[in-house]
């Protein structure tokens, strides 16, 4: 059996990670607690985070790229994916603090890991 508090704990910075940046730094969190932890729970969590990580990327050039095409007319479009970037991942940590033996899983979102 594994510890439920590590557990909680372990998930949520996975999850929360993203909170401290948007950049590369952010992504290390989760690596490095997907190679210290034996928790299956917890290695989900942090794949999934990772997983994350690279759709917040892709999602964020995306929308780059539509608003310098747009000449700044879509800027509230990266409004909105802030909020739901912010949304869902405050979903993820709630997610694994109230039900920590089951992994989050971020809805429509594309899985390299």
């Amino acid at each position: 059996m594994y510890d439920t508090d590590r557990r909680k704990l372990l998930s949520a910075l996975s999850h929360g990670a993203i909170f401290l940046s948007t950049t590369f730094i952010s992504i290390g969190l989760p690596i490095g607690i997907l190679f210290i932890t034996d928790d299956p729970v917890v290695k989900d969590n942090a794949k999934e985070a990772i997983n994350f990580h690279f759709n917040v990327w892709l999602w964020g050039a995306i929308i780059a790229v539509l608003i310098f095409v747009s000449f700044g007319l879509l800027i509230p479009l990266a409004g909105l994916g802030y909020l739901l970037h912010w949304g869902l991942t405050i979903w993820a940590i709630f997610h694994v603090l109230n039900d920590p033996d089951k992994p989050f899983r971020y809805p429509f979102i594309f899985r390299v890991f």
